[in-house]
């Protein structure tokens, strides 16, 4: 779970989007097997930015 917060915590900060939407993305890249933080965050900023 806290690689899911860091990662949550890094997008909002960073897209200052809403952490609902954020939170939805990430926690489906958690659950395909995506565990590390900064990978997390990675594949949570490439889905905001395609909208």
């Amino acid at each position: 779970m806290d690689a899911q917060r860091i990662a949550i915590d890094a997008v909002v900060a960073l897209t200052d989007c809403d952490r609902e939407m954020v939170a939805a993305f990430i926690r489906r890249f958690y659950l395909a097997g995506v565990k590390d933080p900064k990978r997390l965050t990675f594949k949570g900023l490439q889905a905001i930015s395609q909208g």
